[in-house]
Protein backbone atom coordinates (compact mmCIF):
# COMPACT_ATOMS: atom_id res chain seq x y z
CA UNK A 1 0.00 0.00 0.00
CA UNK A 2 1.50 3.49 -1.35
CA UNK A 3 1.37 5.80 1.91
CA UNK A 4 0.70 10.13 1.44
CA UNK A 5 4.65 11.23 0.43
CA UNK A 6 5.60 14.86 -0.96
CA UNK A 7 8.57 13.48 -2.69
CA UNK A 8 7.45 11.40 -6.27
CA UNK A 9 11.40 10.53 -7.10
CA UNK A 10 11.87 9.03 -3.38
CA UNK A 11 8.19 7.22 -3.21
CA UNK A 12 9.17 6.02 -6.94
CA UNK A 13 12.82 4.78 -5.79
CA UNK A 14 11.97 3.59 -2.65
CA UNK A 15 8.99 1.08 -3.74
CA UNK A 16 9.24 -3.02 -3.86
CA UNK A 17 6.62 -5.52 -4.67
CA UNK A 18 5.40 -8.08 -1.81
CA UNK A 19 4.12 -10.81 -4.01
CA UNK A 20 3.11 -13.57 -1.17
CA UNK A 21 4.20 -17.10 -2.49
CA UNK A 22 0.60 -18.32 -1.82
CA UNK A 23 -2.25 -15.84 -3.28
CA UNK A 24 -5.86 -15.70 -4.29
CA UNK A 25 -8.08 -13.14 -4.87
CA UNK A 26 -11.28 -14.66 -3.49
CA UNK A 27 -9.45 -15.07 -0.30
CA UNK A 28 -7.62 -11.67 -0.17
CA UNK A 29 -10.57 -9.90 -1.31
CA UNK A 30 -13.24 -11.40 0.70
CA UNK A 31 -12.40 -14.13 3.14
CA UNK A 32 -9.91 -11.74 5.10
CA UNK A 33 -12.05 -9.44 5.83
CA UNK A 34 -15.03 -11.96 6.82
CA UNK A 35 -14.67 -11.50 10.66
CA UNK A 36 -18.22 -12.28 11.94
CA UNK A 37 -18.93 -8.47 12.34
CA UNK A 38 -20.80 -7.63 9.43
CA UNK A 39 -18.10 -5.38 8.16
CA UNK A 40 -20.31 -2.83 5.23
CA UNK A 41 -18.68 -4.49 1.49
CA UNK A 42 -20.87 -2.92 -0.75
CA UNK A 43 -24.35 -1.29 -1.16
CA UNK A 44 -26.00 -2.16 -4.20
CA UNK A 45 -28.65 0.24 -5.87
CA UNK A 46 -31.29 -1.33 -8.04
CA UNK A 47 -33.32 0.69 -10.84
CA UNK A 48 -35.81 1.88 -8.72
CA UNK A 49 -33.44 3.35 -6.20
CA UNK A 50 -33.92 1.39 -3.15
CA UNK A 51 -30.45 0.23 -1.55
CA UNK A 52 -29.23 -2.58 -0.01
CA UNK A 53 -26.79 -3.30 2.11
CA UNK A 54 -24.04 -6.82 1.87
CA UNK A 55 -21.48 -7.65 4.54
CA UNK A 56 -18.23 -9.52 3.04
CA UNK A 57 -19.57 -12.14 5.36
CA UNK A 58 -22.55 -12.60 3.06
CA UNK A 59 -20.15 -12.37 0.47
CA UNK A 60 -18.46 -14.96 2.17
CA UNK A 61 -21.10 -17.44 2.70
CA UNK A 62 -22.64 -17.09 -0.79
CA UNK A 63 -19.29 -17.87 -3.10
CA UNK A 64 -18.20 -20.56 -0.64
CA UNK A 65 -21.88 -22.18 -1.71
CA UNK A 66 -21.71 -21.29 -5.31
CA UNK A 67 -17.69 -22.39 -4.96
CA UNK A 68 -19.27 -26.06 -3.59
CA UNK A 69 -21.77 -26.15 -6.73
CA UNK A 70 -19.32 -25.60 -9.34
CA UNK A 71 -17.29 -28.52 -8.04
CA UNK A 72 -20.39 -30.80 -7.60
CA UNK A 73 -21.34 -29.99 -11.10
CA UNK A 74 -17.64 -31.51 -12.19
CA UNK A 75 -15.93 -27.93 -12.61
CA UNK A 76 -12.29 -28.41 -12.60
CA UNK A 77 -9.38 -26.05 -11.96
CA UNK A 78 -8.35 -24.04 -14.94
CA UNK A 79 -12.03 -24.38 -16.34
CA UNK A 80 -13.67 -21.47 -17.32
CA UNK A 81 -16.85 -19.75 -15.73
CA UNK A 82 -18.30 -17.04 -17.70
CA UNK A 83 -19.97 -13.91 -15.86
CA UNK A 84 -22.70 -12.49 -18.48
CA UNK A 85 -24.34 -9.75 -15.17
CA UNK A 86 -23.85 -5.76 -14.60
CA UNK A 87 -23.29 -4.73 -11.37
CA UNK A 88 -24.91 -6.95 -9.16
CA UNK A 89 -24.07 -8.90 -6.24
CA UNK A 90 -24.54 -12.42 -7.88
CA UNK A 91 -21.74 -10.65 -10.02
CA UNK A 92 -19.00 -10.38 -7.34
CA UNK A 93 -20.45 -14.10 -5.76
CA UNK A 94 -19.37 -15.77 -9.18
CA UNK A 95 -16.02 -14.13 -9.68
CA UNK A 96 -15.24 -14.67 -5.76
CA UNK A 97 -16.32 -18.42 -6.52
CA UNK A 98 -14.38 -18.98 -8.99
CA UNK A 99 -11.74 -17.79 -7.91
CA UNK A 100 -11.55 -19.65 -4.38
CA UNK A 101 -12.50 -22.96 -6.59
CA UNK A 102 -9.31 -22.71 -9.08
CA UNK A 103 -11.32 -21.76 -12.14
CA UNK A 104 -10.33 -18.73 -15.00
CA UNK A 105 -13.25 -16.06 -14.46
CA UNK A 106 -14.44 -14.67 -18.42
CA UNK A 107 -16.48 -11.41 -17.42
CA UNK A 108 -18.57 -10.31 -19.93
CA UNK A 109 -20.81 -6.83 -21.25
CA UNK A 110 -24.05 -7.05 -21.10
CA UNK A 111 -24.53 -5.50 -23.92
CA UNK A 112 -22.88 -7.84 -26.11
CA UNK A 113 -25.19 -9.43 -29.22
CA UNK A 114 -25.26 -13.01 -30.18
CA UNK A 115 -21.89 -12.79 -32.35
CA UNK A 116 -19.94 -11.41 -29.54
CA UNK A 117 -20.66 -13.57 -27.02
CA UNK A 118 -20.55 -16.94 -29.50
CA UNK A 119 -17.25 -15.74 -30.29
CA UNK A 120 -16.30 -15.32 -26.51
CA UNK A 121 -17.70 -18.57 -25.13
CA UNK A 122 -16.37 -20.29 -28.61
CA UNK A 123 -13.09 -18.72 -27.66
CA UNK A 124 -12.63 -19.46 -24.57
CA UNK A 125 -14.11 -22.76 -24.08
CA UNK A 126 -16.41 -22.15 -21.05
CA UNK A 127 -17.78 -25.01 -19.29
CA UNK A 128 -20.45 -22.72 -17.46
CA UNK A 129 -22.16 -18.97 -17.26
CA UNK A 130 -23.60 -16.64 -14.99
CA UNK A 131 -26.17 -14.56 -16.15
CA UNK A 132 -29.62 -13.25 -15.77
CA UNK A 133 -33.34 -13.75 -17.58
CA UNK A 134 -31.83 -11.07 -20.27
CA UNK A 135 -28.89 -13.13 -21.21
CA UNK A 136 -30.33 -16.59 -20.89
CA UNK A 137 -32.39 -15.23 -23.76
CA UNK A 138 -29.39 -14.60 -25.78
CA UNK A 139 -28.18 -17.81 -24.96
CA UNK A 140 -30.97 -20.42 -25.98
CA UNK A 141 -30.26 -19.21 -29.79
CA UNK A 142 -26.22 -19.89 -28.88
CA UNK A 143 -26.76 -23.26 -26.50
CA UNK A 144 -26.59 -25.81 -30.00
CA UNK A 145 -23.56 -24.12 -31.51
CA UNK A 146 -21.38 -23.91 -28.07
CA UNK A 147 -20.77 -27.69 -26.83
CA UNK A 148 -18.86 -27.01 -23.75
CA UNK A 149 -21.23 -24.67 -22.56
CA UNK A 150 -22.67 -27.43 -20.21
CA UNK A 151 -24.01 -25.03 -17.55
CA UNK A 152 -26.30 -22.05 -17.42
CA UNK A 153 -26.88 -20.59 -13.99
CA UNK A 154 -30.22 -17.51 -14.14
CA UNK A 155 -30.00 -15.12 -11.52
CA UNK A 156 -33.52 -14.41 -9.93
CA UNK A 157 -36.24 -15.58 -7.57
CA UNK A 158 -36.71 -19.25 -7.47
CA UNK A 159 -34.25 -19.36 -10.55
CA UNK A 160 -31.51 -22.05 -11.23
CA UNK A 161 -28.63 -20.18 -9.20
CA UNK A 162 -30.73 -18.79 -5.97
CA UNK A 163 -31.64 -22.54 -6.37
CA UNK A 164 -27.95 -23.86 -6.54
CA UNK A 165 -27.06 -21.58 -3.58
CA UNK A 166 -30.04 -22.51 -1.11
CA UNK A 167 -28.80 -26.23 -1.54
CA UNK A 168 -24.69 -26.29 -0.92
CA UNK A 169 -23.11 -25.85 2.36
CA UNK A 170 -21.04 -21.90 2.95
CA UNK A 171 -18.34 -24.17 4.73
CA UNK A 172 -15.35 -24.35 1.64
CA UNK A 173 -11.59 -24.77 1.64
CA UNK A 174 -10.16 -22.48 -1.22
CA UNK A 175 -7.90 -23.63 -3.47
CA UNK A 176 -4.37 -23.24 -3.03
CA UNK A 177 -3.50 -21.06 -5.62
CA UNK A 178 0.14 -19.35 -6.09
CA UNK A 179 0.38 -15.72 -8.03
CA UNK A 180 1.14 -16.93 -11.69
CA UNK A 181 -1.64 -19.72 -11.35
CA UNK A 182 -4.10 -18.05 -13.87
CA UNK A 183 -7.61 -16.61 -12.03
CA UNK A 184 -9.13 -13.91 -15.19
CA UNK A 185 -9.75 -14.16 -18.81
CA UNK A 186 -10.21 -10.67 -20.38
CA UNK A 187 -11.05 -9.95 -23.42
CA UNK A 188 -9.63 -6.80 -25.23
CA UNK A 189 -12.06 -4.38 -27.54
CA UNK A 190 -11.40 -5.94 -30.38
CA UNK A 191 -11.35 -2.31 -32.36
CA UNK A 192 -9.03 -3.83 -34.77
CA UNK A 193 -9.79 -7.39 -35.83
CA UNK A 194 -11.34 -9.90 -33.37
CA UNK A 195 -10.84 -9.50 -29.89
CA UNK A 196 -7.97 -11.41 -27.97
CA UNK A 197 -7.97 -13.01 -24.52
CA UNK A 198 -5.91 -11.94 -21.84
CA UNK A 199 -5.18 -14.44 -19.53
CA UNK A 200 -3.96 -12.84 -15.93
CA UNK A 201 -2.72 -14.33 -13.27
CA UNK A 202 -4.00 -13.67 -9.45
CA UNK A 203 -1.20 -11.44 -8.97
CA UNK A 204 -2.83 -9.36 -10.87
CA UNK A 205 -4.94 -7.51 -8.65
CA UNK A 206 -1.56 -6.80 -6.27
CA UNK A 207 0.04 -5.37 -9.40
CA UNK A 208 -2.61 -3.11 -10.30
CA UNK A 209 -3.13 -1.70 -6.62
CA UNK A 210 -0.14 0.99 -6.68
CA UNK A 211 -2.42 2.57 -9.99
CA UNK A 212 -5.32 2.39 -8.25
CA UNK A 213 -4.07 4.29 -4.98
CA UNK A 214 -1.67 6.87 -6.30
CA UNK A 215 -4.40 8.73 -8.36
CA UNK A 216 -7.33 7.96 -6.04
CA UNK A 217 -5.03 10.36 -3.78
CA UNK A 218 -3.69 7.64 -1.90
CA UNK A 219 -6.64 5.74 -1.57
CA UNK A 220 -7.95 3.83 0.88
CA UNK A 221 -8.20 7.17 3.63
CA UNK A 222 -11.12 6.80 6.30
CA UNK A 223 -14.42 6.73 5.42
CA UNK A 224 -13.89 6.61 1.28
CA UNK A 225 -16.47 4.80 -0.66
CA UNK A 226 -16.08 3.98 -4.29
CA UNK A 227 -18.16 4.09 -7.32
CA UNK A 228 -17.81 3.86 -11.30
CA UNK A 229 -20.18 3.80 -13.59
CA UNK A 230 -17.69 1.10 -15.32
CA UNK A 231 -19.43 -1.89 -16.31
CA UNK A 232 -17.70 -4.80 -14.17
CA UNK A 233 -17.43 -6.81 -17.10
CA UNK A 234 -14.37 -4.60 -17.92
CA UNK A 235 -10.84 -4.08 -16.43
CA UNK A 236 -11.87 -0.61 -15.27
CA UNK A 237 -14.36 -1.94 -13.47
CA UNK A 238 -13.88 -4.97 -11.58
CA UNK A 239 -9.80 -4.30 -11.22
CA UNK A 240 -9.46 -0.47 -11.12
CA UNK A 241 -12.39 -0.66 -9.06
CA UNK A 242 -14.50 -3.48 -6.97
CA UNK A 243 -11.47 -5.62 -6.36
CA UNK A 244 -8.77 -3.25 -5.15
CA UNK A 245 -11.54 -1.77 -2.84
CA UNK A 246 -12.38 -4.93 -0.90
CA UNK A 247 -8.45 -5.77 -1.23
CA UNK A 248 -8.18 -3.15 1.39
CA UNK A 249 -11.89 -3.51 3.28
CA UNK A 250 -13.08 -0.46 1.06
CA UNK A 251 -16.97 -0.71 0.90
CA UNK A 252 -18.20 -0.25 -2.65
CA UNK A 253 -21.31 1.20 -4.22
CA UNK A 254 -22.93 -0.49 -7.50
CA UNK A 255 -25.79 -0.09 -9.28
CA UNK A 256 -27.79 -1.52 -12.27
CA UNK A 257 -27.51 1.70 -14.95
CA UNK A 258 -29.22 0.68 -18.15
CA UNK A 259 -27.72 3.63 -19.52
CA UNK A 260 -25.40 6.07 -18.02
CA UNK A 261 -27.77 9.14 -17.06
CA UNK A 262 -25.24 12.45 -16.14
CA UNK A 263 -28.14 13.73 -13.35
CA UNK A 264 -28.54 10.71 -11.90
CA UNK A 265 -24.98 9.86 -11.46
CA UNK A 266 -24.13 13.00 -9.77
CA UNK A 267 -27.68 12.18 -7.36
CA UNK A 268 -26.16 8.60 -6.79
CA UNK A 269 -22.66 10.22 -5.34
CA UNK A 270 -24.36 12.36 -3.44
CA UNK A 271 -27.14 10.28 -1.83
CA UNK A 272 -24.59 7.25 -1.51
CA UNK A 273 -22.06 9.68 0.26
CA UNK A 274 -19.11 8.63 -2.65
CA UNK A 275 -15.96 9.46 -1.95
CA UNK A 276 -13.70 8.33 -4.76
CA UNK A 277 -15.03 7.45 -8.37
CA UNK A 278 -13.45 6.15 -11.62
CA UNK A 279 -15.49 8.16 -13.93
CA UNK A 280 -14.23 7.72 -17.90
CA UNK A 281 -13.59 10.66 -20.23
CA UNK A 282 -16.48 9.76 -21.79
CA UNK A 283 -19.12 9.76 -18.58
CA UNK A 284 -17.42 13.26 -17.64
CA UNK A 285 -17.54 14.73 -20.56
CA UNK A 286 -21.56 13.70 -20.82
CA UNK A 287 -21.77 15.41 -17.77
CA UNK A 288 -20.28 18.74 -18.89
CA UNK A 289 -23.42 18.61 -21.51
CA UNK A 290 -26.08 18.04 -19.18
CA UNK A 291 -24.38 21.18 -17.42
CA UNK A 292 -24.53 19.10 -13.96
CA UNK A 293 -24.40 21.19 -10.43
CA UNK A 294 -21.55 21.68 -9.08
CA UNK A 295 -21.36 18.91 -6.61
CA UNK A 296 -19.36 18.23 -3.58
CA UNK A 297 -18.14 15.29 -1.08
CA UNK A 298 -15.80 13.66 -3.86
CA UNK A 299 -12.26 13.25 -2.02
CA UNK A 300 -10.89 11.44 -5.58
CA UNK A 301 -11.49 11.04 -9.04
CA UNK A 302 -9.46 9.10 -11.35
CA UNK A 303 -9.96 9.06 -15.64
CA UNK A 304 -8.54 6.88 -18.26
CA UNK A 305 -9.32 5.55 -21.94
CA UNK A 306 -8.93 8.41 -23.73
CA UNK A 307 -7.29 12.58 -22.28
CA UNK A 308 -8.62 14.49 -20.96
CA UNK A 309 -7.24 17.96 -22.41
CA UNK A 310 -6.65 21.14 -20.28
CA UNK A 311 -10.24 22.47 -20.73
CA UNK A 312 -12.21 18.94 -19.29
CA UNK A 313 -10.07 18.96 -16.47
CA UNK A 314 -10.73 22.45 -15.41
CA UNK A 315 -14.81 21.95 -15.73
CA UNK A 316 -14.41 18.59 -13.72
CA UNK A 317 -12.47 20.72 -10.96
CA UNK A 318 -14.84 23.97 -10.93
CA UNK A 319 -17.73 21.45 -10.88
CA UNK A 320 -16.44 18.79 -8.34
CA UNK A 321 -14.36 20.67 -6.23
CA UNK A 322 -11.14 18.25 -6.85
CA UNK A 323 -9.16 17.64 -10.26
CA UNK A 324 -9.42 14.14 -11.91
CA UNK A 325 -5.99 12.24 -11.68
CA UNK A 326 -5.60 11.03 -15.57
CA UNK A 327 -4.26 7.10 -15.07
CA UNK A 328 -3.05 4.99 -18.38
CA UNK A 329 -2.64 1.00 -19.28
CA UNK A 330 -4.57 -1.60 -21.37
CA UNK A 331 -6.33 -4.71 -20.48
CA UNK A 332 -3.03 -6.42 -20.80
CA UNK A 333 -0.80 -4.20 -18.82
CA UNK A 334 -3.03 -2.17 -16.82
CA UNK A 335 -2.37 1.29 -14.68
CA UNK A 336 1.92 2.00 -15.43
CA UNK A 337 1.44 5.29 -15.62
CA UNK A 338 -0.62 7.96 -13.81
CA UNK A 339 -1.34 11.49 -11.68
CA UNK A 340 -1.14 12.69 -8.54
CA UNK A 341 -2.34 16.72 -8.38
CA UNK A 342 -0.62 16.21 -4.89
CA UNK A 343 2.21 14.57 -5.17
CA UNK A 344 3.52 16.01 -8.52
CA UNK A 345 1.82 19.32 -10.45
CA UNK A 346 -0.43 17.54 -13.35
CA UNK A 347 0.37 18.86 -16.80
CA UNK A 348 -3.27 19.09 -18.98
CA UNK A 349 -2.91 16.51 -21.98
CA UNK A 350 0.03 14.32 -20.11
CA UNK A 351 -0.71 10.91 -19.39
CA UNK A 352 1.06 11.19 -16.07
CA UNK A 353 4.23 9.66 -15.08
CA UNK A 354 5.15 5.61 -13.94
CA UNK A 355 3.38 4.49 -11.38
CA UNK A 356 5.96 3.05 -8.44
CA UNK A 357 6.69 -0.59 -9.30
CA UNK A 358 6.45 0.16 -13.11
CA UNK A 359 9.19 0.70 -15.69
CA UNK A 360 7.47 2.65 -18.35
CA UNK A 361 9.44 3.85 -21.33
CA UNK A 362 9.01 5.10 -25.08
CA UNK A 363 10.91 2.69 -27.42
CA UNK A 364 11.12 1.71 -31.34
CA UNK A 365 10.16 -1.17 -33.34
CA UNK A 366 13.33 -2.93 -31.96
CA UNK A 367 12.47 -2.49 -28.60
CA UNK A 368 15.22 0.31 -28.10
CA UNK A 369 14.51 3.38 -26.20
CA UNK A 370 14.36 6.41 -27.88
CA UNK A 371 15.43 10.14 -26.82
CA UNK A 372 13.01 12.26 -24.68
CA UNK A 373 10.73 14.13 -26.71
CA UNK A 374 10.40 11.96 -29.24
CA UNK A 375 7.67 9.76 -30.52
CA UNK A 376 7.92 5.73 -29.79
CA UNK A 377 5.53 2.70 -28.87
CA UNK A 378 4.86 3.16 -24.97
CA UNK A 379 6.54 -0.22 -23.40
CA UNK A 380 6.29 -1.79 -20.19
CA UNK A 381 9.66 -3.85 -18.78
CA UNK A 382 8.80 -6.52 -18.00
CA UNK A 383 8.52 -9.01 -15.23
CA UNK A 384 5.66 -6.85 -13.89
CA UNK A 385 2.98 -8.54 -11.60
CA UNK A 386 0.23 -6.65 -13.03
CA UNK A 387 1.72 -8.07 -16.79
CA UNK A 388 -0.93 -10.89 -18.16
CA UNK A 389 0.13 -14.16 -19.22
CA UNK A 390 -0.47 -14.19 -22.74
CA UNK A 391 -3.12 -14.55 -25.16
CA UNK A 392 -5.46 -17.20 -24.63
CA UNK A 393 -4.54 -20.00 -27.11
CA UNK A 394 -2.82 -17.55 -29.12
CA UNK A 395 1.22 -18.27 -28.41
CA UNK A 396 1.60 -15.41 -32.13
CA UNK A 397 -0.20 -12.63 -31.14
CA UNK A 398 1.76 -13.25 -27.05
CA UNK A 399 5.09 -13.40 -28.90
CA UNK A 400 4.35 -10.57 -31.03
CA UNK A 401 3.67 -8.38 -28.15
CA UNK A 402 6.72 -8.31 -26.93
CA UNK A 403 10.03 -6.64 -28.19
CA UNK A 404 12.97 -8.04 -25.85
CA UNK A 405 12.27 -6.92 -22.28
CA UNK A 406 9.39 -4.70 -23.20
CA UNK A 407 5.81 -5.01 -23.71
CA UNK A 408 4.78 -3.35 -26.68
CA UNK A 409 1.01 -1.39 -26.24
CA UNK A 410 0.93 -0.40 -29.87
CA UNK A 411 0.21 3.11 -28.15
CA UNK A 412 2.11 6.10 -29.45
CA UNK A 413 3.91 8.66 -27.13
CA UNK A 414 6.31 10.81 -26.58
CA UNK A 415 8.20 11.21 -22.90
CA UNK A 416 9.64 14.23 -22.02
CA UNK A 417 12.35 15.20 -19.33
CA UNK A 418 10.47 14.99 -16.31
CA UNK A 419 9.24 11.98 -16.81
CA UNK A 420 5.25 13.16 -18.50
CA UNK A 421 4.01 10.71 -21.26
CA UNK A 422 2.04 12.47 -23.74
CA UNK A 423 -0.54 10.81 -25.93
CA UNK A 424 -0.01 10.47 -29.83
CA UNK A 425 -2.65 8.19 -30.48
CA UNK A 426 -2.71 4.44 -31.04
CA UNK A 427 0.02 3.07 -33.89
CA UNK A 428 -2.85 2.56 -36.44
CA UNK A 429 -4.41 6.22 -35.40
CA UNK A 430 -1.34 7.84 -36.41
CA UNK A 431 -1.80 10.02 -39.28
CA UNK A 432 0.89 10.30 -42.03
CA UNK A 433 0.27 13.76 -44.02
CA UNK A 434 2.76 15.69 -46.09
CA UNK A 435 5.76 13.95 -44.03
CA UNK A 436 4.31 14.67 -40.94
CA UNK A 437 3.29 12.32 -38.21
CA UNK A 438 0.12 13.42 -36.61
CA UNK A 439 -1.32 12.41 -33.22
CA UNK A 440 -5.16 12.39 -32.87
CA UNK A 441 -5.06 13.40 -29.22
CA UNK A 442 -3.85 16.91 -29.28
CA UNK A 443 -6.30 17.87 -31.70
CA UNK A 444 -9.43 16.50 -30.56
CA UNK A 445 -8.25 18.54 -27.01
CA UNK A 446 -7.99 21.71 -29.44
CA UNK A 447 -11.73 20.77 -31.01
CA UNK A 448 -13.31 20.42 -27.75
CA UNK A 449 -11.97 23.85 -26.73
CA UNK A 450 -14.37 25.83 -29.32
CA UNK A 451 -17.40 26.89 -27.92
CA UNK A 452 -19.85 25.24 -30.40
CA UNK A 453 -17.76 21.67 -29.86
CA UNK A 454 -19.54 19.13 -27.26
CA UNK A 455 -17.48 15.89 -28.69
CA UNK A 456 -15.02 15.02 -31.25
CA UNK A 457 -12.94 12.45 -33.30
CA UNK A 458 -9.91 12.81 -35.75
CA UNK A 459 -8.72 10.21 -38.44
CA UNK A 460 -6.38 10.21 -41.52
CA UNK A 461 -8.53 9.65 -45.13
CA UNK A 462 -7.25 8.96 -48.10
CA UNK A 463 -5.24 12.16 -49.89
CA UNK A 464 -3.53 12.31 -53.16
CA UNK A 465 -1.24 14.63 -52.27
CA UNK A 466 -0.92 14.74 -48.81
CA UNK A 467 -1.08 10.62 -48.60
CA UNK A 468 -3.61 11.38 -45.98
CA UNK A 469 -5.76 14.39 -44.81
CA UNK A 470 -6.89 15.06 -41.31
CA UNK A 471 -10.52 14.83 -40.82
CA UNK A 472 -13.04 15.51 -37.61
CA UNK A 473 -15.81 14.16 -37.23
CA UNK A 474 -17.90 16.67 -34.73
CA UNK A 475 -20.46 16.50 -31.96
CA UNK A 476 -22.12 19.88 -31.44
CA UNK A 477 -23.43 21.59 -28.38
CA UNK A 478 -27.21 21.25 -27.69
CA UNK A 479 -28.76 23.96 -29.70
CA UNK A 480 -25.53 24.96 -32.15
CA UNK A 481 -26.38 24.17 -35.55
CA UNK A 482 -23.62 23.11 -38.34
CA UNK A 483 -23.08 24.70 -40.89
CA UNK A 484 -19.94 25.63 -43.71
CA UNK A 485 -19.42 28.77 -41.97
CA UNK A 486 -19.05 27.15 -38.35
CA UNK A 487 -17.00 24.25 -39.98
CA UNK A 488 -14.86 27.27 -41.04
CA UNK A 489 -14.20 28.98 -37.85
CA UNK A 490 -13.32 25.51 -36.38
CA UNK A 491 -10.72 24.96 -39.09
CA UNK A 492 -9.47 28.11 -37.89
CA UNK A 493 -9.55 28.20 -34.49
CA UNK A 494 -7.34 25.00 -34.39
CA UNK A 495 -5.00 26.30 -36.91
CA UNK A 496 -4.22 29.08 -35.02
CA UNK A 497 -3.73 27.24 -31.69
CA UNK A 498 -1.74 24.33 -33.23
CA UNK A 499 0.00 24.05 -36.29
CA UNK A 500 -1.03 24.33 -40.31
CA UNK A 501 -0.36 20.87 -40.78
CA UNK A 502 -2.79 19.90 -38.15
CA UNK A 503 -5.41 21.92 -38.78
CA UNK A 504 -8.70 19.12 -40.03
CA UNK A 505 -9.25 19.92 -43.91
CA UNK A 506 -12.38 17.79 -43.71
CA UNK A 507 -15.06 19.09 -40.85
CA UNK A 508 -18.08 16.19 -41.07
CA UNK A 509 -20.86 17.62 -38.17
CA UNK A 510 -22.51 13.54 -36.45
CA UNK A 511 -25.14 13.17 -34.00
CA UNK A 512 -22.48 10.61 -32.13
CA UNK A 513 -19.27 8.86 -32.28
CA UNK A 514 -18.78 5.29 -32.68
CA UNK A 515 -17.12 3.77 -29.25
CA UNK A 516 -16.41 0.79 -28.01
CA UNK A 517 -18.28 -0.34 -25.27
CA UNK A 518 -15.47 1.06 -22.61
CA UNK A 519 -16.58 4.53 -24.23
CA UNK A 520 -12.69 4.46 -26.86
CA UNK A 521 -13.20 5.93 -30.05
CA UNK A 522 -13.48 3.58 -32.75
CA UNK A 523 -11.45 5.59 -35.43
CA UNK A 524 -11.27 2.68 -37.85
CA UNK A 525 -14.73 3.09 -38.37
CA UNK A 526 -14.31 6.72 -38.90
CA UNK A 527 -11.75 6.34 -41.34
CA UNK A 528 -14.07 3.61 -42.89
CA UNK A 529 -16.09 6.56 -43.64
CA UNK A 530 -14.04 8.44 -45.25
Amino acid sequence: MLTRHTDYDRLYQDFAWRIPNRYNIGVDTCDRHADGTGRLALIFVAESGAATEFSFDHFRRQSNRFANTLLAHGFARGDRLAILLPQTPETAIAHLAAFKAGLISVPLFTLFGEEALQFRLSDSGATGIVTDEAGAEKLRALHPVLPALRHIYVIGHGRSFETALDRASDSFVPVDTNPDDPALLVYTSGTTGNPKGALHAHRVLLGHLPGVELPQDFFPQPNDRFWTPADWAWVGGLLDVLLPAWHHGMPVVAHRARKFDPLEAVDLMVRHQIRNTFLPPTALKLMRMANVPPTPGLRSIGSGGETLGAELLDWATATFGVTPNEFYGQTECNLVAGNNGALFPIRPGSLGRAIPGHTVAIVDEAGREVPAGQIGTVAVRRPDPVMFLGYWNNPTATAEKYAGDYLLTGDQARQDEDGYLWFAGRSDDLITSAGYRIGPGEIEDCLIKHAAVSMAAVAGIPDPVRTEAVKAWIVLRPGVTGSPDLARDIQAFVRSRLAAHEYPRHVEFVDELPMTATGKIIRRQLRERG
